[in-house]
């Protein structure tokens, strides 16, 4: 069991309150607008540099996958939601370690040997581990099934999920082969260093909402929004899936 779900604290008791339904829109504002950044694309100009580059550019593709973690809504969901009852540096390292493994294995095996799957049926599932993670936050699987499945594994599982859809993605760009390897190790650099950057400022702003009375108040509206959130993202991505079948 967890120290840092909400299971035995009347989780499934507490009102839904108007912050739900305000971050409620807001995330499916952003998903509505921007369905690029959740079919693991990368900007137009960016996707148009990848195409034509040749040959070892290593800053370029370190600056892109920065980019790529820090406007990956989906990503950073699932990561807001690994984190949220993490109090220890320690833990949250090891968390994010985890799920950075799995991106970075997926990413290079999925491109190197050009394994590809639908983006849709991907982003699908990476909206399914968001909601899985609020569903954990919110001690639902102990409260249903009277067992608390491995969060480190689950988190590793995911990650390799999450770095399938990016490897289906720079597949269809058709990257140069000409100093493809380092070119993938820079971008996976970029994506770690986007990732702790994303990190650095959700633990600074987590820290200073713990800090206040209302976080165990929204707690459980703020993880309701989030699968909310992964509802949405993957009815989105099952919906696109059919339509262009």
């Amino acid at each position: 069991m967890h120290s840092y779900s909400m299971s035995g604290v009347g989780a499934f008791t507490a009102p839904l309150h108007r912050p739900v339904l305000l971050l409620f829109l807001l995330v499916a504002a952003l998903f509505l607008g921007m369905p690029e950044a959740m079919a693991h694309a990368v900007a137009e100009g960016d996707k148009g540099f990848i195409q034509e580059s040749s040959g070892v550019m290593l800053l370029p593709f370190i600056y892109m996958g920065a980019k790529h973690m820090m406007t990956g809504y989906d990503h950073l969901l699932f990561l807001f939601g690994v984190i949220f009852f993490l109090y220890r540096l320690k833990d949250v390292g090891l968390y994010v370690t985890l799920f950075a493994v799995g991106h970075s294995v997926t990413l290079l095996l999925g491109v190197l040997t050009e394994v590809s799957i639908s983006s849709y049926i991907i982003d699908a599932i990476i909206g399914f581990s968001v909601v899985y993670k609020a569903l954990d936050n919110l001690g639902a699987f102990q409260r249903w099934f009277g067992f608390q499945p491995n969060t480190k594994v689950a988190t590793l599982i995911f990650g390799l999920l999450h770095g399938f859809g990016l490897a289906t993605k720079i597949q269809e760009y058709e990257i140069s082969p000409d100093g493809l390897i380092p070119n993938l190790i820079a971008f996976n650099v970029g994506v770690e260093i986007g990732q702790l950057l994303a990190l650095s400022a959700i633990l600074i702003l987590m820290g200073y909402w713990r800090r206040t009375g209302s976080f165990w108040r929204h707690a459980y509206t703020a993880n309701v929004a989030m699968m909310s959130a992964g509802f949405l993202l993957m009815g989105y991505q099952i919906t696109g899936l059919f339509v262009s079948a």
